[in-house]
């Protein structure tokens, strides 16, 4: 009898173990068939793009975008928090610009401005000179300072130039090492020109009488020793003098960040009052040349960079899925919601946040309860030093060790294709994988074993949202990507730049990418256990 019982209780164990298999298959099914007769992961980044723009921090469209994300995760069923990250002292709203050259050739010019700096006041017109390299420089060009644009030494990087009382206080020990070498260079001048009245001496001499024996005073002249390169190195002095604004050349496409040296300690009475403008280096050449020519011209711009009373605070998205088992325990995905807005974070990093949007709503949609707390994270201020990451991880430090994994996207919009796992994880990992390729056959999906020992846990920050994660041991095991069907893209070409727009998604790629992640994030979830992080990274001390 006792046989029959155990018989029987195996039976239905066995019957509850298909059943839940069965059960877990069936939104995996779903979850494909949805991702790939109703994707809206487009749709998602259309309204972050074009309805929003440009997510800087600080901005009205980070609030608006951070606000419509939350009623999407409500929409679909899910519990929703905005998570407060930190405070700016002053927000930043960017309009619309435009400029162009006054003259006989003129043209319209391509340009942009970083993030939290000055706007004109209004359409502006006025002369150009170039910037002045030393005291004497700027004491005879100081009168015609005011109202012109002035060009600027130096490549532009995407920051602008800091106007801190600390940058000034090196410029001012610059120009004062430029007033030296100037010193040394009137002297050589002065030689040289002796130098060469010597020699016309010598030739006169030698016209009135050829036959002379004379020896030929002919030295070598000297060479002027250069003066220090650094852009604007007179610029509270040109300010102060009343110039329009400064211009440096730059590379296209047009790469502009914001004022990161200042930002932190704005108020609304000490905002920069100088527009910052990067100009396209073909058109800044010309200007440049004209400039040197001493030819007249102007330019115009009208530059509607806005600010607005701080303080300004900024929230981290969550979205969280709750597990039927183990609630407390984490699978966390997700990307930054905001971006530079010279363009409008189409690739950097709306390619990461809204798959990881739609994977929700694809496990919302099939019905999915997982059995640990799934997690949609989109962070805040990624991209002015990982900001709203690092929050979240410093206050959720009991929550370590219940992190199973994070998946970080933050690379492009190129198609996720594989994964590279610790052994320990492969098995688990073999399983979760294996429906990935029946999606399509265009993408293949390949799952390896890491082959290199564990690594020490990185000690600093690196580019993305991952890394506090990493830093504190948690995984960050994330999903490799291609161009497969070979799109020529380039993430260099775009990140940071005036190119970072919706057009520049692949929405092909980034809609098998959010059924990809839907898939593994479920499967992680509803795992017996978390992942394993034997092997990892090094155990300390070793």
């Amino acid at each position: 009898m006792k046989r029959i019982y155990l018989l029987a209780f195996v039976l239905c164990m066995m019957i509850a173990v298909s059943s839940v298999q069965a059960q877990k298959s069936k939104v995996v099914d779903k979850i494909i068939e949805i991702g790939q007769t109703d994707n809206q992961t487009m749709n998602h980044l259309d309204v972050l793009c074009n309805r929003f723009g440009g997510r800087v921090l600080g901005s009205d469209a980070y609030e608006n975008a951070a606000e419509w994300c939350v009623a999407q995760f409500k929409k679909w069923g899910m519990e929703t928090e905005l998570d407060e990250a930190g405070v700016l002292p002053v927000g930043f709203n960017r309009g619309p610009w435009f400029g162009r050259l006054l003259s006989e050739n003129g043209m319209d010019l391509h340009f942009a401005t970083p993030s939290y700096t000055s706007g004109t006041h209004g359409v502006q017109h006025g002369h150009v000179v170039i910037e002045p390299k030393s005291q004497a420089d700027f004491d005879r060009m100081k009168g015609v300072l005011k109202g012109a644009w002035v060009l600027i030494s130096g490549d532009n990087s995407g920051w602008p130039i800091d106007y801190s009382v600390k940058a000034d206080s090196t410029r001012a020990i610059t120009i004062a090492k430029n007033d030296s070498i100037g010193k040394v260079n009137r002297d050589i001048m002065m030689e040289n020109r002796r130098i060469r009245e010597a020699e016309q001496e010598f030739l006169k001499a030698q016209q009135k009488n050829p036959k002379a024996k004379r020896k030929n005073p002919k030295v070598e002249e000297k060479k002027p020793l250069p003066l220090i390169e650094e852009p604007a190195l007179f610029y509270k002095q040109m300010r102060e003098a009343g110039i329009l604004g400064i211009i440096q050349s730059a590379a296209v496409p047009i790469r502009v960040l914001y004022d990161r040296k200042n930002v932190d300690k704005m108020t609304f009475e000490t905002l920069p009052t100088v527009p910052d403008i990067k100009l396209e280096d073909q058109q800044y050449k010309i200007i440049e040349q004209m400039v040197k020519e001493r030819r007249y011209f102007q330019l115009e711009f009208d530059i509607r960079n806005y600010f607005k009373m701080g303080p300004v605070k900024y929230y981290n998205v969550i979205g969280k899925i709750k597990g039927t088992k183990y609630p407390d325990e984490y699978v966390i995905m997700g990307g930054h919601l905001d971006c530079f807005d010279v363009a409008s974070g189409g690739v950097d990093d709306g390619s990461g946040a809204t798959p990881a949007m739609e994977a929700a709503r694809l496990i919302m949609a099939a019905g999915g309860q997982p059995k640990r707390t799934i997690l949609v994270c989109l962070w805040a201020g990624e991209e002015f030093g990982l900001l709203g990451s690092k929050s979240w991880v410093e206050k959720n430090t009991k929550n370590w060790d219940k992190i199973s994994n994070y998946f970080n996207r933050d690379g492009g919009p190129t198609v996720a294709n594989s994964l590279n796992v610790t052994e320990a994880m492969y098995d688990d990992f073999l399983k979760i994988c294996e429906p990935l390729n029946s999606i399509n056959p265009d993408f293949p999906f390949t799952l390896t074993k890491r082959t290199d020992e564990p690594r020490p846990r990185p000690t600093s920050a690196g580019g993305s949202d991952h890394a506090y994660f990493a830093m504190n041991g948690i995984p960050t095991v994330s999903f490799g990507t291609a161009d497969t069907k070979g799109y020529d893209f380039n993430y260099g070409e775009i990140w940071h730049t005036e190119r970072d727009m919706y057009n520049k998604s692949i929405p092909e790629y980034q809609n098998h990418t959010s059924v990809v992640t839907a898939v593994v994030v479920y499967g992680v979830a509803n795992l017996d256990h978390l992942l394993s992080r034997k092997g990892l990274y090094l155990e300390a001390g070793k």
